[in-house]
């Protein structure tokens, strides 16, 4: 009889702690509708924004290697609580889980924190030089190509977030360049961001 109950309790699945489907749901935005991935990228790049004048705003000389460490940690947190709740739900990568997102998006937003400004931008600039990450980041998440169509064959979390993160990564590699033309570009002709 003991031994019955505990072939039982193996078989049974482990249900996720909550703080898994938290994260795993970028607080929730996974599930709006239409389009989860898109509301947890603009959930995570709200995040992203208030992490980033959070840890400015405290003046630390370690705010910068927290900035750059922070999608790398956002990783590991969501291939953690993406495979707590795979596990549980006994989806490959169900649309709801929206983490790994925010941490494709993250890695595709790094490239701003290099670009130093000497004078305050305007708010056109500033939009500019957001949307640009988050539409290549959006684009080699919705297109795959090569290596990140094939990340997402692994299995579990490291299948559900690798391919996010190598868009975000493909992403970065244009962001650079762009994000420099476009300071470039504002301290040339001023009057085109003044609008």
């Amino acid at each position: 009889m003991a031994s019955a109950a505990n072939e039982t309790e193996r078989k049974a699945p482990r249900l996720a702690p909550r703080l898994a489907w938290w994260l795993a749901t970028g607080f929730g935005s996974g599930h709006l509708r239409p389009a989860p991935g898109t509301w947890g990228s603009l959930a995570g790049l709200a995040a992203w924004l208030l992490l980033v004048a959070g840890l400015r705003r405290t003046g630390s000389p370690l705010a910068p290697w927290a900035l750059l460490a922070a999608p790398l940690l956002l990783t590991l947190l969501a291939v953690w609580a993406a495979q707590r709740v795979v596990e549980e739900t006994g989806h490959k990568d169900p649309s709801f889980i929206v983490i790994d997102e925010w941490a494709g998006l993250w890695f595709a937003l790094t490239p701003l924190l290099f670009t130093a400004t000497l004078q305050p931008q305007p708010w056109s600039l500033w939009t500019a030089r957001l949307v640009a990450p988050f539409m290549l980041f959006r684009l080699f998440d919705i297109w795959k190509p090569g290596p990140v169509d094939h990340a997402q064959r692994l299995p579990g979390g490291w299948g559900v977030v690798l391919d996010d993160v190598l868009a975000g990564l493909l992403a970065a590699l244009l962001v650079w360049p762009l994000d420099q033309w476009l300071g470039a570009h504002s301290l040339r002709h001023p009057e085109l961001w003044m609008r």
